[in-house]
């Protein structure tokens, strides 16, 4: 019995010099004096954080089935990673990859695509598959909300084309739908 707790009181004190030993810095503990000088450690963890900012809904009016439409929006995609950088993955209410990006109506749908550009003021960039991971982005932005210079730092650009409109059905009700976006740290 007694072997027994010599162990157990042995193995406690090695886990005791263990954790002490893996600890970073104690506490130095001032003297008495006319002056007492300690001192701790400090330590903080930032994650890597991203934001998409600025957003702006896209109303296209009224297509004309024989002609192409495109329309570009500038946005703020901030990150706080050493390379700045950034992925995005978008989806629409078409569901999984491929023909995700879809608006519908009452009766009918309408396929759309979707661009990303890694700067403002582009009317191409790289296109996007619905539910599907696109990298290499790098920030610009300096704060999260782009409050200051640059003001926006990538493009986002729905289009339409020739054969997609003449696909749907013609209605005077609108085509409507969500394209939902989301931004990760590279």
């Amino acid at each position: 019995m007694m072997i027994f707790n010599l162990r157990q009181v042995a193995a406690a004190a090695a886990i005791a010099i263990a954790l002490s030993s893996s600890a970073a810095a104690t506490p130095v503990q001032g003297s008495l004096g006319s002056t007492s000088t300690g001192s701790v450690q400090v330590s903080a963890t930032i994650p890597a954080s991203v934001r998409i900012y600025g957003l702006t809904d896209f109303s296209f009016g009224t297509l004309d089935p024989g002609t192409a439409a495109s329309l570009a929006k500038n946005v703020c995609v901030w990150s706080n990673t050493s390379t700045k950088g950034y992925s995005i993955t978008a989806s629409g209410d078409g569901g999984g990859s491929g023909t995700g990006f879809k608006l519908s109506n009452s009766s009918s749908t309408l396929d759309y695509g979707v661009e990303w550009a890694g700067s403002s003021s582009q009317s191409s960039g790289t296109a996007l598959t619905a539910a599907t991971l696109a990298g290499g982005f790098t920030s610009t932005a300096t704060s999260p909300t782009c409050a200051s210079s640059p003001t926006t730092t990538a493009s986002l650009i729905v289009k339409f084309s020739t054969a997609q409109m003449q696909a749907a059905a013609g209605s005077n009700t609108a085509y409507t739908g969500t394209l939902t976006l989301v931004v990760a740290p590279e």
